[in-house]
């Protein structure tokens, strides 16, 4: 047994010192985890510096750019004027503008749409409420107030009993002159 004690004995103090002459090199080397999170967050921010250095570079190439534009003489091509009233999109006619309307109406629920109606003048209601679909007449005029809806189906009564099939809208022809 004697034997066996030396040469475990020399194996341990061999295992001891390399261990201890890898942590002098590592330290040495500056190698190991400090090492390399020092190392590693150094080469982030030279990344981040240089980042924000091309950053910079194009806002100048930007404003350089803006400031040839401004300090050039204007283009040749000349500008386009200014469009003259008799070029401008043509006003709606009464009838679109009226259609719109009904369309409008149309699309809001009746109960919203009711008060917003009785606030129109009663010609413009007949105008508006002709062009709309009957059920969404009759939704609006079932939401309005008793006296208003009435007075509405006044107005649109007495316009539809105004036309008869033989003359077309509009105003009626004189009577002939009675002969003597």
């Amino acid at each position: 047994m004697s034997r066996r004690w030396p040469l475990l004995a020399f194996t341990a103090a061999a295992a001891g010192l390399s261990a201890v002459a890898g942590a002098f090199a590592q330290a040495d080397s500056g190698e190991g985890r400090f090492g390399n999170a020092i190392r590693q967050e150094m080469s982030e921010r030279d990344r981040a510096a240089a980042a924000r250095q091309r950053q910079l570079e194009l806002r100048e190439q930007a404003q350089r750019a803006a400031e040839r534009r401004m300090s050039a003489p204007p283009a040749a091509a000349p500008m386009a004027p200014p469009p003259s009233p008799a070029q401008a999109p043509p006003e709606p006619s009464e009838e679109e503008r009226l259609s719109d309307l009904a369309r409008i109406y149309q699309a809001m629920k009746p109960k919203a749409a009711a008060p917003i109606f009785e606030e129109l003048t009663l010609e413009i209601q007949v105008k508006v409420a002709s062009r709309m679909r009957e059920r969404s007449t009759a939704q609006i005029m079932a939401a309005m107030s008793p006296k208003k809806a009435a007075a509405l189906t006044m107005a649109i009564a007495k316009r539809q009993t105004s036309y008869s099939v033989l003359s077309p809208p509009g105003p009626k022809p004189a009577a002939p002159a009675a002969r003597r």
